[in-house]
């Protein structure tokens, strides 16, 4: 018996390759010119998607009998989950698997940002403590408030930690929650009140540059930002601009406005810390993520469900 056709949008890793092939015949997304003839021949036969880069409107438009787009990650805003919902197209994600390796990242580019772990680094290795003798002091970690916004999965994962540290979580989203942590319906009140700024809401428009310069300025010169959310969720020309003239204490970045592009203007500060968008990438994580990521096209081959469909799609699963 023939198996059904799948397409493959991305680069999935060897297991999910190797896993994917066992149960679909898998087609990966032309680029280019090609794309157009692929499509035109092969639209009608898709109704299964994969996807390790999200997947254009358009795309999704041309796949007449696409039913489930399975994502490989948490955040989907590459994916118009709410068009795809009213076509009938169950989208899935991968939460929970990587709220822990995210959240220790985030502590840990707070950490580096606030005892200027690259910045001593290459001061060891350039010589210059033999040459120059000690350098200066840095800030604290206990005791610290840290505002968190977005108390999601991830964010309260980072949230059961600060314990540890004798540091007091606070926290803005959307609506209030049953946690213990006080709440600020106002993200500029937050940030003045905080001593560290933890992005972890999720990325799209209704996020865009929801940590503004005002929001930025209230955390102010002894503050430090920590986006392991999406680069688009501050206000990067802001941010920048907030560093150079010392209105911000420092940054721990793992995400960009334009990944792979990074502000230049970054690379010589001591009191930022740079990464490139490995939040959750640990060999483990990312096994569980491509774990999952097919998982929930072989529950949806077998009975037209899915395990972690987003939101916007919880609502066809089983309907």
């Amino acid at each position: 018996m023939s198996k059904p056709d799948l397409l493959l949008v991305g680069k999935a890793t060897p297991r999910m390759s190797e896993r994917l092939a066992e149960q679909f015949t898998v087609h990966p997304l032309p680029s280019g010119a090609d794309r157009a003839a692929f499509l035109a021949e092969m639209a009608p036969k898709i109704a299964y998607c994969c996807t390790t880069a999200g997947i254009e409107t358009a795309v999704m438009d041309a796949l007449p009998n696409l039913k489930i787009v399975s994502s490989f990650g948490v955040g989907y805003d590459s994916i118009d989950a709410a068009h795809a919902a009213k076509k009938g197209i169950i989208v899935t994600h991968t939460p929970n698997v990587l709220n822990d390796e995210v959240a220790n990242t985030a502590i840990l580019l707070w950490f580096a940002t606030a005892r200027k772990l690259p910045a001593y680094d290459r001061y060891v290795r350039d010589g210059r403590w033999e040459r120059e003798g000690a350098t200066p002091l840095t800030s604290s970690t206990q005791g610290r408030t840290v505002g968190i916004l977005g108390l999601g999965r991830i964010g309260q994962a980072i949230a059961d930690r600060l314990a540890v540290f004798g540091a007091t979580p606070v926290y803005h989203s959307r609506s209030k929650k049953d946690v213990p942590y006080k709440y600020y319906p106002d993200l500029t009140e937050m940030a003045r009140d905080s001593d560290v700024l933890i992005c972890i809401t999720p990325g799209g428009p209704e996020t865009k540059h929801i940590v503004s310069a005002q929001v930025i300025d209230a955390l102010g010169p002894e503050g430090i930002l920590v986006n392991v959310a999406r680069g688009s969720v501050v206000d990067e020309a802001a941010m920048v601009k907030a560093l150079q003239e010392g209105r911000l204490g420092g940054a721990g970045l793992d995400v960009f406005e334009e990944e792979p592009k990074v502000p230049s203007a970054l690379f010589g500060m001591e009191n930022v810390t740079l990464q490139p968008h490995v939040g959750s990438a640990t060999n483990e994580t990312r096994r569980a993520m491509g774990d999952l990521t097919c998982d929930n096209l072989f529950q949806f081959l077998k009975d037209g469900t899915a395990i972690t469909p987003v939101p916007e799609c919880a609502h066809l699963v089983g309907r």
